[in-house]
């Protein structure tokens, strides 16, 4: 059994710790200016550290009123299959219902092979009477 402590703060995680979860989870490299604008128009977001460093993130972007998207769910590799995914998705979630001015869409992309996780928490694949969508725009 795993003894890992942990705690899960309200507040952004910093550029720094956004790159190292990151690329932790493998998802990529960052574009730092761009992740650091991201990160400043974030709705909502917390962190998870444990002996002092942030081993989890979760971030929620959108209007603050009817459209919330999850973001950047990630827990660093050492840190996984532990629950901390399903608290931080817990906050994000419990931030949407108390701000939520009336019926919300919260939305998310998964990574693959993540869909069972996303599933058991409440979310459901729509397709084929709807389908998720997205473009790419390179600078």
């Amino acid at each position: 059994m795993h003894n890992k402590q942990y705690e899960i703060i309200e507040r952004r995680p910093t550029v720094l710790e956004h790159k190292t979860l990151w690329e932790a989870v493998g998802w990529g490299n960052v574009n730092i200016d761009m992740t650091e604008r991201s990160i400043d128009n974030s709705v909502y977001a917390v962190v998870v550290i444990s002996d002092d460093q942030v081993v989890g993130m979760g971030r929620i972007v959108g209007d603050g009123a009817m459209y919330y998207y999850i973001q950047d769910v990630a827990v660093l590799p050492d840190y996984q299959k532990l629950g901390i995914g399903q608290q931080i998705v817990d906050k994000l979630m419990q931030y949407i219902r108390l701000h939520c001015v009336g019926a919300g869409f919260v939305g998310l992309f998964a990574s693959q092979g993540e869909e069972p996780f996303y599933e058991k928490l409440g979310f459901k694949d729509y397709s084929p009477g709807m389908t998720g969508m997205f473009t790419v725009i390179e600078k």
